[in-house]
């Protein structure tokens, strides 16, 4: 594999690299970035992986600084996966002037569930991703789903630019009980590690009511974060929404996703089922 820290470097080693498959990571790997590098290689010739901790979609007071950084394991794990190219530039690199140019989200897309809680992260990371977009070219770039509204506003974007790039969202890879794996998952002590597939289950229960018949959005939700709550979680939201915009349903609409987000202790975690 090959490690690039500039773009022009990047740029040099991809010509006459056929078809090209980009996969953007923060770093701190775990299993379900693994199988989207595995997914990836069965889409393109080459395969770039990208590790950079994009400080733009981090809210003042969130973890930048704490974000865990594991460059060396990170590269043995990408390696071993079939990764070709590795991008992981410094800040210097990515933004050697301030990036006054930046993606702005429509905001019924980017200020409902996470973008309310946390305001302007997709425009970080909405900005990143065009900014890697153009800086690769890829054919085909692939996001997890686990994140499903940096999904839909990735695949909204791409759409509304006309850009020719192939965006693949990857099934979301969980623990043995339920867990969706996550970077973040390291910050929960040994009891909140044991709390924490409570989130999956509930999930699972309003998939479960949905697909039954139930058709009050508003009860499903209510319920569903009144256990998170005896639980000992503090929840942002439980919400049910249309898979492909993330809007409100009515009552008759299909294709449905439930979505997520609480604090277990000091550490936010995100979830979501489609029904």
């Amino acid at each position: 594999m090959q490690i690039h820290d500039t773009i022009a470097g990047l740029r040099g080693a991809l010509k006459n690299a056929g078809r090209v498959a980009l996969v953007p990571t923060m770093g701190n790997l775990h299993d379900g970035h693994i199988a989207l590098m595995t997914q990836a290689c069965d889409h393109a010739d080459q395969v770039v992986a990208t590790i950079f901790v994009n400080r733009l979609q981090f809210r003042p007071g969130e973890d930048f600084e704490k974000y865990p950084r594991t460059f060396a394991a990170d590269c043995e794990r990408l390696a071993a996966a079939g990764v070709g190219h590795l991008f992981a530039p410094d800040e210097a690199e990515m933004y050697p002037e301030p990036q006054t140019y930046q993606i702005e989200p429509p905001p019924e897309q980017a200020n409902i569930l996470d973008g309310e809680f946390r305001p302007g992260h997709f425009r970080g990371v909405a900005t990143v991703v065009m900014k890697l977009f153009q800086i690769v070219q890829p054919d085909v770039a692939l996001f997890g789903k686990k994140d499903y509204q940096q999904l839909m506003v990735i695949r909204n974007m791409v759409r509304e630019f006309n850009s020719p790039i192939e965006i693949v969202g990857g099934e979301t890879v969980r623990a043995t009980d339920g867990l969706a794996l996550s970077s973040r998952n390291g910050y929960l002590s040994a009891a909140e590690r044991a709390e924490a597939p409570r989130l999956f289950r509930v999930l699972t229960k309003v998939v479960e009511a949905v697909r039954a018949g139930a058709q009050d959005w508003g009860v499903l939700e209510r319920g569903a974060m009144s256990e998170l709550q005896a639980g000992g979680w503090m929840p942002d939201y439980v919400a049910l929404r249309k898979k492909l915009d993330l809007q409100l349903p009515s009552a008759h609409d299909s294709g449905l996703v439930v979505l997520a987000a609480a604090r277990l202790g000091s550490t936010r975690l995100i979830d979501n089922l489609e029904v």
